[in-house]
């Protein structure tokens, strides 16, 4: 009897608590402890003396990044490849989503949809060597341009072409998974929109137009309002993986340029006023997006 008491005396919902503790530890460990580093972007930070002895010197180090040709150069391309990203990632998905859609025959667009989503597994470290090795010299790229009397050309150290290049390769890897976001979505329309709108004549494109369309912005809104807060995240893992020396002045990115500065030059409050800067910004710009979201759309993700 005194176990059964014990039981029915523990608070609603401690069972789910406990589950996500490691979760809540993780989070803890990786991402709220570290964040006292926070304070190197205040002070002229040294190393040997560490953060409680090394000198505060207050906003220099933000007023020292405006003066730099390299911080501004880096915070053009970041926001030039990233709203890009963000809007093809979503219109293209999208489109190809109510293409499929149209689809009847389900053993074709099934093969279509595993095919298109299987690039999202592939991590960048492998999907940089297999795009340079394709546009190198010895390349299929160049093999084929060679072979039709052409000069060869390397993608690769274009820098006019390149931020093209990290855009197109980045909605390839991701727009069959982001495609399936839509297809679920495509699901929860209610068929009898489309028995009224066919009453009404409406054709397919019709229909598309006036019930698909608006089905879908609910996801639309979501998706953008989501993608809001990562319009600084121009993807450090494919540009760090893929650009070179040749292309930096149009691919150098925030978190490549807070990489090389903060950590191969050992420019360490540098490095974190840089990343503390993006991160304040991407925190307005998430606040934003959900009070738009909530006034326009009337929809909130919480």
């Amino acid at each position: 009897m005194e176990n059964v008491r014990k039981r029915k005396s523990l608070p609603l919902g401690f069972h789910y608590t406990l589950m996500c503790l490691p979760g809540y530890i993780w989070l803890a460990l990786f991402s709220i402890v570290p964040m006292v580093g926070i304070v190197m972007a205040f002070q002229n930070y040294i190393p040997t003396k560490g953060w409680f002895d090394s000198p505060w010197v207050g906003f220099k180090w933000f007023e020292y990044l405006w003066k730099l040709g390299d911080a501004k150069r880096a915070l053009t391309n970041t926001l030039i490849i990233a709203v890009s990203k963000v809007i093809l990632n979503i219109v293209i998905p999208m489109a190809f989503a109510l293409m499929l859609n149209e689809v009847k025959q389900m053993k074709f667009k099934k093969t279509v949809q595993t095919i298109v989503y299987l690039p999202h597994f592939i991590s960048w470290v492998i999907l940089a060597n297999i795009i340079s090795s394709m546009l190198g010299a010895k390349g299929v790229y160049n093999l084929v341009r060679t072979s039709l009397g052409m000069e060869q050309f390397l993608p690769m150290g274009d820098p006019n072409g390149f931020q093209g290049l990290l855009i197109g390769t980045d909605v390839w890897k991701e727009f069959g998974y982001n495609a399936v976001i839509y297809l679920a979505a495509l699901t929860g329309i209610s068929p009898s929109l489309y028995e009224a709108a066919a009453i009404d004549g409406a054709g397919r494109w019709k229909q598309t137009l006036h019930v698909t369309i608006p089905g879908l912005i609910p996801t639309v809104v979501l998706l953008s309002t989501l993608a809001m807060g990562n319009v600084l995240n121009a993807g450090f893992d494919q540009v760090f993986n893929m650009y070179n020396q040749l292309v930096i002045s149009s691919a150098d990115i925030i978190d490549t340029y807070v990489y090389r500065i903060g950590i191969t030059n050992m420019q360490f409050s540098l490095g974190t006023a840089a990343g503390l800067f993006k991160s304040v910004v991407s925190l307005i710009l998430v606040v934003i997006s959900y009070s738009l979201a909530y006034k326009f759309a009337d929809y909130s993700i919480f």
